[in-house]
């Protein structure tokens, strides 16, 4: 088994809360990297010492947890470059669009697709992200839906079944037989490749009885829930993940305060996806209400080819910073740990002995830099499971 101590660490971030410090933050500290674990971290005064370590000289950079995207869409055919450019003329975002790239992806071949997700992979690992989630949501027949799993399933095994995402064109005058194709033979076939099944409870997508149908369809298969909701204006989507025991409800721009208590008291994450606000100009979420009032926040990119064509977690901790009220510790904790509840994992996000070695070196010498610097590639250096990439 390969060990390596990453030594000289400026400031190490471990999300081991203690008092005062939701971060666990370690100054002159020292990481050992056994095989794809986290063997030890501490001070680097106190740091083993063996002929067989490898050493990696931090120079007093910051070292952190890999980030975790806990909600991406990167399995997909297509381009919509033409709907951002008339966005940004004043042309409002509907859920519509889906269906463009919906048909785009049944034209594209198994290799293409493949091609495109691994290209998305690298262009995660290269910008810190070492834990991912992949929707499906893009096929939306029962072959197109399972192929996308599967191909997902090749890349993480944090893979999402949306055949919920919109109603297709050819079911437009039959929404029943569609939630009907979802729940069952669709289910079906995804549920070998999948960990979740998600819906889109919004206006335009599927009614909140019909959300329930499918998560309570997927549940019965193993699966287990989450929701898009209140996206797009107020509605059930919230209050639906709750009740029915979601991990995550992602995207939570409109909420009451009857939304925000439920939340309070819960154990679902509110999942915020700024890069959507940022690309379709729709008001931010206000993390702040959602922090004060005791509510677990996490930040993911919802990486997809409509709302929001980003992949970078840096950029999704600046404006959560600039735009939604969080301090750089809290942003910083959301697309770690957050992003780890939101999956329900407690072997990333974290550096701790047995976690998994999964951390990112910056070129910086805190991790205030990922805010206060915005759009520079302080990315220094990734270990994915121990391993530089």
């Amino acid at each position: 088994m390969t060990a390596t101590l990453i030594t000289n660490i400026g400031e190490l971030t471990t999300n081991v809360a203690r008092p005062g410090d939701a971060l666990g933050t370690l100054h002159e500290a020292a990481v050992l990297l056994e095989g794809d674990r986290i063997a030890w971290a501490g001070a680097a005064s106190d740091a083993p010492h063996a002929d067989a370590l490898g050493t990696v000289d931090a120079g007093g950079r910051a070292v952190m947890p890999g980030f975790v995207d806990s909600h991406t869409h990167v399995v997909f055919g297509g381009d919509r470059a033409d709907e951002f450019e008339a966005r940004m003329t004043g042309t409002p975002y509907a859920a519509g669009g889906i269906r463009r790239t919906v048909a785009a992806t049944r034209a594209a071949s198994d290799e293409e697709l493949r091609r495109r997700l691994k290209g998305f992979t690298r262009e995660l690992h290269a910008q810190g992200t070492t834990t991912f989630e992949v929707k499906t949501g893009y096929g939306l027949t029962v072959d197109d839906e399972a192929r996308l799993a599967r191909l997902a399933a090749e890349v993480t095994p944090e893979v999402t079944y949306l055949g919920a995402h919109v109603v297709p064109a050819e079911y437009s005058e039959r929404r029943d037989e569609y939630v009907d194709l979802v729940c069952d033979e669709m289910l079906r076939a995804c549920a070998p490749h999948a960990r979740w099944v998600d819906v889109f409870c919004e206006r335009g997508a599927f009614t909140p009885e019909e959300s329930r149908r499918v998560l309570a369809a997927g549940m019965a298969h193993g699966l287990l829930p989450r929701v898009h909701g209140n996206q797009l204006g107020p509605g059930e989507g919230v209050r639906l993940a709750v009740a029915m025991g979601a991990a995550s409800v992602d995207h939570c721009t409109y909420l009451s305060d009857d939304d925000v208590a439920a939340l309070a008291g819960s154990s679902t994450v509110a999942t915020l996806l700024p890069g959507v606000e940022f690309s379709t100009r729709q008001p931010y979420p206000d993390a702040r209400r959602l922090l004060d009032a005791g509510v677990t926040v996490a930040l993911a990119s919802d990486c997809n080819p409509g709302s929001s064509f980003t992949s970078s977690m840096p950029l999704m901790i600046a404006l959560a910073v600039r735009e939604m009220g969080m301090t750089p510790a809290e942003a910083v904790w959301a697309a770690t740990a957050g992003g780890a509840q939101a999956l329900r994992r407690t072997d990333v996000g974290v550096v701790r002995p047995g976690a998994r070695a999964d951390l990112v070196m910056l070129d910086a010498p805190t991790r205030v830099h990922l805010a206060y610097r915005p759009g520079v590639p302080l990315v220094h250096t990734v270990w994915l499971g121990g391993t530089p990439l």
